[in-house]
């Protein structure tokens, strides 16, 4: 197996914000008066973009209220924003990828501003040649933030790797790459090291 594009999700995949999302979209249904999504639906929507995150997130929420939640979600995302910590070893892997000549690309739900955000905070913009988000291009599960980092880099399906850790990736890679989660992932670099 030799991957030229490696495609990382981002959140639940290189960093450690399941846990804080979930709470963001509680926290704003609390704010709002609505009916607050268990652990398990809230965490669902990981990965997708925040319209279709809402909609499953929340049956019902009709589309005019979207603003109203997604200005509340992001107040305590952002509150948080800046202490949610990459998962351990990832930015030493970023590295040791790079310097193998892999080209490190990021498929993600956010939006172009929340990842350059993320990317700053963590310090690991210097490793990603490219990224496609939801405000972008169709989102998760569509398969067209992959196809459009493969058609930058002029790299095939077969060359390609998507690492996630939801079934949105898994959804979005079937059509044109491989999908392998992050300890696979681990287990090919020590294999091959």
């Amino acid at each position: 197996m030799c991957y030229e594009l490696l495609v990382f999700d981002w959140d639940g995949t290189l960093i450690d914000s399941a846990g804080a999302i979930v709470a963001c979209i509680q926290a704003a249904c609390r704010d709002l008066g609505l009916a607050v999504p268990d652990r398990d639906r809230a965490s669902h929507v990981i990965g997708l973009g925040l319209n279709d995150a809402l909609a499953h997130a929340i049956p019902g929420l009709p589309q005019s209220e979207y603003p109203r939640v997604a200005e509340r979600y992001r107040r305590h995302f952002l509150d948080r924003d800046p202490d949610i910590p990459l998962f351990a070893g990832a930015k030493d892997m970023l590295a040791e990828l790079g310097g193998r000549g892999h080209v490190l690309a990021i498929a993600t739900g956010k939006s172009r501003a929340g990842l350059a955000r993320a990317l700053d905070n963590t310090g690991v913009r210097p490793y990603i040649s490219g990224s496609r988000c939801a405000d972008e291009c169709a989102s998760k599960p569509a398969p067209d933030m992959l196809r459009e980092l493969m058609d930058e880099f002029a790299v095939a399906g077969e060359r390609t790797l998507m690492i996630g850790d939801t079934v949105h990736d898994l959804q979005m890679a079937e059509p044109l790459a491989c999908l392998a989660s992050i300890q696979e992932l681990r287990q090919w670099l020590a294999t091959n090291a």
